[in-house]
């Protein structure tokens, strides 16, 4: 028996299974003097900003999961250090975008002032108030202000999806369409699929149309990190992606892409990482795409980790 001949429900399982055992494994690397050495401090702060929002679902639908404990103590650790928020300053262009995002994500436990001073700083700044960034922008702001609860000035969820390609993107190519700002559109619209969309029930079958649409289109071009992002999306707005036509084949094509170990290696299947590449450019080139798949699966399964099919799917999984 193998992974490709399981059914939807067996096969996701063992796809987050192993996405989440890799990242377990390899999460403490982003905190290691290697990767002080060997990461570039940009996307080395964007990994661990995307590892404590990934930490925050993971929480939410497999508190028990023991690779969670391996990441949770990467992330506390980080959030303590005073070098780190220092790190956030170090791109300019992105400087208050990552203290909000940091500040909206930190993790509970001991108190500490530094969220608080980057929330009350930015509040007084301009960064919470409508400018002439793009309306997407907006949204992203909106959806982490929102989460560490600090007033802003965003218009309502509602005309940020009006003013979103989404609205008009049913008579538009598909390959006019940003994939993965459609899904990150309705991920901040309903918190990754913990609240319901603030949208019509027919806005929302009509954007699923379109998200289905884009999924077989990310699907033929074998992009395995924007089709993970859609199967996600099409969850998003009411489906059940491991049984639309897409979904299942998005998830077809994730389950024959990840390594034993279980990580995505490359973004592309055109970019598949071969398994003799250095430790440091297979983490680099995996990281985000596993890290996508372990959030995406976690959610759309409702975290169901205690499912006998994971243990069976798992165990197919190792023995390959």
């Amino acid at each position: 028996m193998s992974t490709r001949s399981a059914g939807p429900d067996q096969a996701v399982a063992s796809l987050s299974a192993g996405a989440r055992r890799w990242l377990g494994r390899h999460a403490a690397y982003l905190d290691s003097p290697a990767a002080h050495t060997e990461l570039p401090v940009t996307p080395r702060v964007k990994a661990l900003l995307q590892l404590a929002m990934v930490r925050r679902y993971w929480e939410k639908y497999a508190p028990a999961d023991p690779a969670l404990a391996e990441v949770t103590q990467v992330v506390e650790h980080v959030w303590q250090r005073p070098d780190f928020r220092e790190l956030l300053a170090v791109d300019e262009r992105h400087v208050r975008q990552f203290e909000l995002i940091y500040a909206a994500l930190a993790p509970a436990g001991p108190e500490s002032e530094a969220p608080r001073a980057m929330l009350a700083r930015l509040a007084a700044g301009s960064h919470l108030t409508p400018g002439r960034k793009p309306p997407f922008v907006h949204l992203e702001a909106r959806f982490y202000a929102d989460l560490a609860g600090v007033p802003h000035r965003f218009a309502p969820y509602e005309e940020l999806y009006e003013a979103s390609p989404l609205p008009r993107a049913a008579t538009l190519p598909v390959a006019d369409l940003d994939g993965c700002q459609v899904a990150h559109t309705l991920f901040y619209l309903s918190d990754f699929g913990l609240r319901e969309l603030p949208l019509p029930a027919e806005e929302q079958e009509r954007a699923l149309r379109v998200v289905e649409r884009l999924t077989d289109h990310y699907v033929a071009l074998g992009d395995w990190d924007v089709a993970a992002k859609l199967l996600l999306a099409q969850h998003c707005l009411g489906a059940d992606p491991l049984r639309t036509r897409s979904g299942a084949a998005a998830l077809r094509m994730l389950c024959a892409a990840q390594a034993l170990d279980g990580s995505i290696p490359g973004r592309t299947a055109a970019e598949r990482i071969p398994a003799d590449a250095t430790p440091e450019h297979y983490f680099r080139k995996s990281y985000k795409v596993t890290l996508v798949v372990a959030l995406v699966t976690l959610v759309i399964t409702g975290g169901r980790t205690d499912d006998p099919a994971l243990t069976a799917a798992t165990a197919v999984r190792e023995t390959l």
